[in-house]
């Protein structure tokens, strides 16, 4: 649904009902809160398979991946203790874009979610861009963590070529997307429980190391870790702030959560509480596991290139530690590319759908989900397969850059279409939405402040630069695309919308 459809279905442009519960009332095949379909969702064609605990799991495991397992080890060796202050921060940030985007999935719950709130809200090209962008990033993402699954593999198995454990996972994730979406939920279930776990534990240990003094490392474990070397910021405030930007990056996939809406069970009751819990989910995963290990091991210990989850295991004297970590890390590397089919195939429907890909896209299989999609875009991770086999030692490299600067675009995305969308509240042209942001539009000013001071810092460093100048070609790609499209065809700048998706299911 479009602006201009939005304006219509409530009564012109100073029209509003003022309250998406009187959408429900008007609307007796919408469903409501407590119906199947919520007011204001459009029928996709969509199974909506996603039940509570996998849409909560998903949310979980979205907060959780290699960029803390593996990232956060050279985040330590340049900020020290202060990476805890600076992943707490972020996460404060991460919080307000999805309460943001929370507003809005409860205004008009949609799969195509943040593409749609783009092109209703910022005009039909930032929905195409963001669209395009975003499928990018999990494309790019997808065959980055291919390469590192691979890379994992080896630990255990080094005679097995790691273009054929990359391929081997993808064809197995590309089984999994393709047969439904309970499937996939499933997987991406057991996935996040594995990470969960995982760092539960090393909490447990790492806390009865201090408490007890118990393992290799009971006779220097202390709270006063946390400051005794050279003090919080001991490279320095700057040092902790050029961390941000890869510990925004690791926080990257929260918003998955948004994709889901479309076949959540119901999204009115699973996707507040998905997002509400996000505060202890960083806390607990971030800040906590963090803490308890910069306890553990003083933080001179640890470096780039090595996780400090190994090195915490390892100074415990803990056997089988490299190996148990290995595991994780490598499930958080699948889960990441199994959710990345997942998004890939909804976003290039929603694209579809609105004229913005050809047409055939849209299409559903006999199980309701967008297999050609899926297939198209898995076929194009399949180049990571490719990197694998040519330039196995630096396909990772390759590919990660792309996707620090889709993300940031996404988010910025979320927080100026949920400005727009209050100010649309507060004139009374839309109703409001019943899981607002608190603080209003504020939050999302300030978070989108944030998001362009971490851009800068991004552009201060040289080694991480790259990834704007990636940017700036992809940024010129969707303009020519653009023009192409609307010369192509005129009517694209007025159509889209979920809601006028004539696309019929086919078959297999």
């Amino acid at each position: 649904m479009t602006s201009a459809q939005v304006d219509k279905e409530y009564g012109g442009e100073h029209g509003g009902t003022g309250h998406g519960g009187d959408r429900a009332a008007a609307d007796p095949d919408g469903g409501g809160p407590s119906g199947d379909r919520p007011a204001g969702a459009p029928e996709e064609g969509y199974e909506r398979g996603l039940g509570s605990r996998q849409v909560q799991m998903i949310a979980i495991g979205g907060a959780i991946g290699v960029g803390l397992f593996m990232g956060a080890g050279a985040n330590i060796a340049k900020a020290g203790p202060s990476i805890i202050l600076m992943y707490a921060l972020a996460g404060v940030v991460i919080f307000f874009i999805m309460r943001a985007l929370g507003e809005l999935l409860l205004y008009r719950p949609v799969s195509g979610s943040f593409a749609e709130y783009a092109r209703e809200f910022l005009g039909p090209f930032f929905g195409f861009a963001t669209g395009w962008t975003y499928w990018l990033m999990w494309v790019v993402t997808g065959m980055a963590e291919l390469t590192a699954a691979a890379i994992y593999i080896h630990f255990w198995f080094p005679q097995i070529p790691q273009w054929v454990s990359a391929l081997v996972f993808l064809v197995v994730l590309f089984g999994v997307n393709l047969i439904s979406v309970k499937i996939f939920g499933e997987v991406e279930f057991w996935f996040s429980m594995i990470k969960v776990t995982a760092i539960i534990g090393m909490i447990v240990i790492g806390l009865g190391v201090l408490t007890l003094g118990f393992s290799d490392a009971g006779g220097t474990a202390s709270a006063s870790n946390l400051w005794a070397h050279h003090g919080i910021f001991p490279n320095g405030i700057g040092s902790s702030l050029m961390t941000l930007q890869g510990v925004m990056f690791a926080y990257l996939a929260v918003e998955l959560v948004g994709v889901t809406a479309g076949e959540s069970e119901n999204p009115e009751k699973t996707l507040p509480k998905a997002i509400n819990t996000l505060p202890w989910r960083i806390i607990v995963f971030y800040v906590g596991a963090l803490s308890v290990i910069l306890a553990v091991v003083k933080w001179t210990e640890f470096s780039a290139g090595n996780s400090p989850f190994v090195h915490a295991f390892e100074k415990m004297g803990i056997p089988l530690a490299a190996g148990i970590v290995n595991f994780v890390v490598l499930t958080a590397a699948l889960s990441s590319c199994n959710s990345g089919m997942y998004s890939t195939g909804r976003m290039l429907r929603d694209l579809a759908a609105n004229s913005e890909a050809p047409q055939v896209f849209g299409k559903l299989n006999s199980r309701k989900t967008p297999a050609l999609a899926i297939t198209v875009s898995v076929v194009l991770m399949g180049i990571g397969v490719v990197l694998n086999y040519v330039v196995p030692e630096k396909a990772f490299g390759y590919v990660t850059s792309v996707a620090t600067a889709a993300g940031i675009w996404t988010w910025m995305m979320i927080l100026i279409s949920h400005i727009r969308y209050r100010r649309a509240v507060e004139a009374g042209r839309l109703p409001a939405s019943s899981f607002p942001a608190p603080g209003g539009a504020l939050f999302s000013w300030v978070a989108a402040a944030f998001l362009a001071l971490v851009t800068c810092l991004i552009a201060y460093d040289k080694d991480a630069r790259v990834c704007l100048y990636v940017a700036a070609v992809w940024a010129v790609g969707l303009a020519v695309g653009w023009q192409a499209l609307k010369r192509r065809d005129a009517g694209t700048a007025e159509r889209g919308g979920l809601d006028g998706l004539k696309v019929s299911p086919s078959g297999d």
